[in-house]
């Protein structure tokens, strides 16, 4: 079993990184194998609404997003982190989340998903929902933990101060390897992936 997080922020080893390091630990603790993906510091390409991903199945900016889908088989469970700007998750991370699913939704149905977000003070709740709205829209289990995915800090340092944050991150991880390992039983067990309707679309502009 293995699970993906995604450091969003531009900082590789800020607030977000630590949250994200607390996961980690936990998961490794659990047999979970764990990847870290940063998404860096340059600009992110958002989508461009091109629609050449339908025809290619692949988006038409070959980076990390292609890369990462490429080895959705091989990912079973999803953790993305992000700090708050402006009351909402940085840029950088829903550019990459917008086409990492417009492109590849179906490679990541099932898996189940998590979102975590840092902040100095306020906007944490709204980053979470806005992330989260990713998962929900596209078949993947939310974990969730005994408080909303938020830790709180400007600097690293302050954030390992955020003894309850750091708590929150360490039950997530928690969760998501119980249910890693319940899916895994599961199908085991011989109980079937569920097999969706073909999607509808409804239009309500006439």
């Amino acid at each position: 079993m293995k699970v993906l997080l995604v450091n969003g922020s531009p900082h590789q080893r800020g607030c977000t990184y630590t949250a994200l390091e607390e996961c980690m630990k936990t998961l490794n603790s659990e047999g979970v194998e764990t990847e870290l993906l940063w998404l860096g510091n340059k600009a992110v390409q958002g989508c461009i609404a091109c629609g050449k991903c339908r025809k290619q199945g692949k988006c038409v900016f070959d980076d990390e997003v292609n890369e990462i889908n490429g080895r959705a088989e091989s990912i079973d469970g999803l953790i993305v982190g992000a700090p708050v700007y402006y009351g909402g998750p940085c840029s950088e991370i829903t550019a990459f989340l917008d086409r990492l699913f417009y492109s590849s939704a179906h490679r990541w149905y099932k898996k189940p998903a998590a979102a975590v977000v840092s902040c100095r003070r306020g906007g944490a709740t709204a980053s979470f929902d806005r992330l989260n709205k990713y998962f929900s829209m596209n078949n993947m289990p939310i974990i969730t933990s005994q408080y909303w995915n938020q830790i709180h800090g400007n600097t690293r340092e302050e954030a390992l101060q955020d003894l309850e944050g750091l708590q929150t991150m360490r039950t997530l991880a928690q969760n998501m390897a119980w249910l890693l390992k319940c899916i895994s039983a599961g199908r085991k067990a011989g109980i079937s992936d569920p097999v969706y309707e073909t999607k509808i679309g409804t239009n309500f502009i006439r």
